[in-house]
């Protein structure tokens, strides 16, 4: 859509940020989902605050990364998926969906797996509260437009902030998480291994999928570009303090008096923090956030798919079309949400995933943020284009943070 490039510059309302407001917050917000809340947590467990600071630094990396696919989606009125197809060609757009339904795949499961822990606190089966689940994501996307998706979304995850009152009431010694932030365990495999889950749990294939793809479908024009990048740098801000308030919480808890515990599920942590925070926070304001962190995280991981797969084979993907008009794009959304709560309310066990999954994402990170600069450089307008000692500085953080991610991923896993 060249046309884009040379549109007028005008506002949408007298509230211009509040008309772009969304894409931004919606999916950092769901890039702080169950598998990453476990990351977090399972880091302060062993590490105690050793791996806050990683939490910081990540902030603008994530920044950096997600305004490219701002950048993208405005100038350019595409998705990724169709702007590799049209720059790379078929057989890389077709590589690079394949790499997001694996990442997108792992983070339903994951996302399940946190509703049936949040419903097996009360009693409530796993196939009953996924299936609730998995019904109330169908009935958001049939029923609404995009602008309504966006809204819900934001609803569900405005719950994760609950963790901010987890942190607070762990009463952390400020003295104590100085101390150890600054004082990074970088030759020990276990550690590494955590850094790589932490990175795999910030940058995720479905986010860049999502966001250019939401920017696209919301029909933002250069004129709203400032705007769309504030959207992206508080979501930014506030996802990785989400995922600081996790770790704190869980080093203040149960890393003080057991750091070999060992978290795999959701029921695992709120058991865990149930004798330091009693029963209510431990269950009750805990579930709270884990569900609004793993709602908001499915739809996001969904729809990423969809359009993604849209985008490289062709087929009509946006919110605004009605089902029968985009069968193939509502077809992919119901199934991927149908399977993957199938599957965890079938198989127990996958709550082991959680972890290994954000790793993954590590090591998919080469492929993923390759393809985005490369974007970045090739298909975007020559004025907005990507070059300068901001295009070194954007690939010297890519090279770094996918190489740490990378290398803590097979040297925690033993391979090397």
């Amino acid at each position: 859509m060249s046309e884009t490039t040379t549109a007028p510059v005008r506002r949408r309302s007298r509230l211009p940020f509040l008309a772009v407001f969304g894409p931004g917050l919606v999916v950092m917000l769901a890039d702080t989902d169950v598998g990453s809340v476990i990351t977090a947590a399972q880091s302060g467990v062993a590490w105690g605050y050793r791996l806050l600071l990683l939490q910081f630094i990540l902030m603008p990396i994530l920044y950096v990364v997600q305004e490219l696919t701002v950048r993208l989606g405005i100038f350019t009125g595409k998705g990724h998926g169709e702007l590799i197809r049209e720059t790379f060609g078929a057989s890389w757009a077709w590589l690079s969906a394949a790499g997001l339904t694996v990442a997108a795949i792992g983070a339903l499961l994951t996302e399940f797996s946190g509703v049936a822990g949040v419903g097996e606190l009360y009693g409530v089966p796993r196939g009953v509260s996924v299936g609730l689940a998995a019904i109330f994501l169908l009935i958001i996307a049939l029923t609404g437009s995009y602008r309504r998706v966006e809204r819900i979304a934001i609803a569900l995850g405005l719950f994760e902030f609950v963790f901010f009152a987890i942190a607070y009431l762990a009463h952390p010694s400020l003295h104590e998480m100085a101390a150890q932030a600054l004082n990074p365990a970088l030759g020990n495999a276990n550690y590494l291994y955590l850094v790589a889950a932490n990175i795999g749990a910030v940058i995720m294939p479905w986010m860049i999928f999502y966001q250019q793809s939401a920017v696209a479908d919301k029909k933002l024009i250069p004129a709203d570009f400032r705007y769309a990048r504030w959207d992206t740098a508080i979501g930014a801000v506030v996802t990785q303090l989400v995922m600081a308030a996790v770790l704190v919480a869980a080093a203040a808890t149960i890393g003080a008096k057991n750091h070999q515990a060992s978290l795999n599920s959701v029921g695992d942590i709120a058991h865990a923090l149930t004798p330091f925070l009693g029963k209510t926070v431990g269950d009750l304001v805990f579930g709270i956030g884990v569900l609004g962190a793993a709602l908001i995280a499915a739809i996001v991981a969904s729809l990423a798919l969809a359009w993604g797969l849209g985008e490289v084979a062709g087929y009509r993907r946006s919110l605004e079309d009605h089902p029968l008009q985009a069968k193939w794009f509502y077809g992919v959304y119901a199934f991927c949400l149908i399977a993957g709560a199938l599957l965890v309310a079938l198989v127990p066990n996958l709550v082991f995933l959680n972890i290994a999954v954000e790793v993954m994402n590590a090591l998919l990170l080469p492929l993923v943020l390759g393809f985005l600069i490369a974007l970045a450089v090739r298909a975007l307008p020559a004025h907005i284009r990507l070059r300068g000692w901001y295009l070194w500085l954007t690939l010297f953080l890519a090279t770094l943070t996918a190489g740490l991610g990378v290398y803590g991923g097979i040297s925690g896993a033993g391979i090397f």
